[in-house]
């Protein structure tokens, strides 16, 4: 990033509900984004490889009991399922689960998987790196007619129709066998690149002030591409105001909500709600409510190394309030910066949005 690319990142105003067609801060309301309905399902894409730069492309998945689809693998993309609503299951050689609310599944590339929703009005968060896994739906002619303006998929529609969404490029696995589910306590990443079920809430976890960082993928996962935290949090002010030069930062509310502050903007994310901040968007966050489940998606992984420098290892599934002071947090921050990609830029913003709340 040139010197003039960051001053122009810096000020940038987030685009609000809408896709900018460039890396640019963006904020998307729950249910907002591209919408196309095929084969019983929603999907919104909320991120294409212009909106990214190429590093990804994601969407979220809305559809009734019975949706799905069937075995496929993608050659160049890794790929991760978030169950945020709902219940569904995946499978992949020889292996299903059941997954429900904060569970995921990581998928490597050449690796095959199949999804069912089980549950009516399941929604999944879709996430691929690099982008050009939902090219399909962009650009297919044959699909243009899926386009729609709705939030939701049709009332009584056909959950299991031959038009299918897969990727551009998908090899179809008509030979994998469908295997019964079962319920092992999927609670730690592999050393490696391979797939994986995870549970909610468990894998590789630290302790922050009144928070538990968890891994759910890293990029020894990913192969680089990008690592995945969840952030559950009570109630904190913002952060210090900064931006990354070298990496892309995405969150998700999974509950509760949180501020973004987003180039001097400040936004409200409540459960669905997504915020696309690329590198040099001097950005932070403050957690407004207890309990609050916030996703992180990150591309590439190189600032995997903040966390661990600035959390304890921890085998616990929920944050202690007040085990780790603000102070021992900053302290090893300041330690650390010189290796980190974060740039400060002044001290946290003070919130100016609905005081009352």
């Amino acid at each position: 990033m040139t010197a003039n690319d960051r001053d122009a990142m810096n000020r940038t105003r987030p685009l609000i509900n809408a896709l900018p067609g460039e890396p640019a801060p963006y904020y998307l309301a729950s249910g907002e984004g591209q919408r196309y309905e095929v084969d019983g399902q929603l999907w919104t894409v909320i991120a294409r490889p212009a909106d990214t730069g190429e590093l990804f492309d994601a969407a979220f998945i809305l559809g009734p009991r019975g949706a799905g689809a069937p075995f496929h693998s993608l050659a160049e993309h890794q790929r991760t399922y978030h169950v945020f609503e709902g219940s569904v299951q995946f499978w992949l050689p020889g292996r299903s689960r059941v997954l429900t609310q904060g569970d995921s599944i990581h998928v490597p590339p050449g690796v095959p998987v199949a999804y069912r929703i089980l549950g009516h009005g399941s929604r999944i968060l879709f996430f691929s790196a690099p982008g050009g896994a939902l090219d399909v739906l962009l650009d297919d002619d044959a699909l243009a007619q899926a386009r729609v303006e709705a939030h939701m998929y049709t009332a009584g529609g056909n959950a299991a129709s031959e038009q299918l969404v897969l990727p551009r490029g998908a090899r179809r696995h008509t030979d994998e066998p469908f295997t019964p589910a079962t319920d092992d306590w999927d609670d730690t990443l592999p050393d490696g690149i391979e797939p994986y079920f995870l549970r909610a809430m468990t894998g590789e976890r630290l302790d922050w002030p009144d928070t538990i960082q968890t891994f759910n993928a890293r990029g020894r996962n990913t192969g680089g591409r990008y690592f995945s935290v969840l952030s559950s949090a009570a109630p904190q002010p913002y952060f210090i105001r900064h931006f990354h030069q070298r990496h892309t930062e995405n969150f998700f509310c999974m509950s509760g909500r949180i501020w973004v502050y987003v180039n001097g903007e400040e936004v409200l994310l409540t459960p669905g709600d997504f915020v696309h901040a690329p590198a040099g968007t001097i950005h932070t966050f403050a957690i407004e409510r207890h309990g609050t489940r916030l996703l992180g998606m990150l591309t590439s992984d190189i600032f995997e190394p903040f966390f661990e420098v600035t959390g304890d290892p921890t085998n616990e599934h929920i944050y202690t309030e007040g085990l780790i002071t603000p102070e021992v947090f900053q302290q090893r921050l300041i330690a650390n910066a010189a290796d980190l990609d974060l740039v400060v830029v002044g001290p946290p913003p003070t919130r100016t949005r609905a005081l009352d709340l």
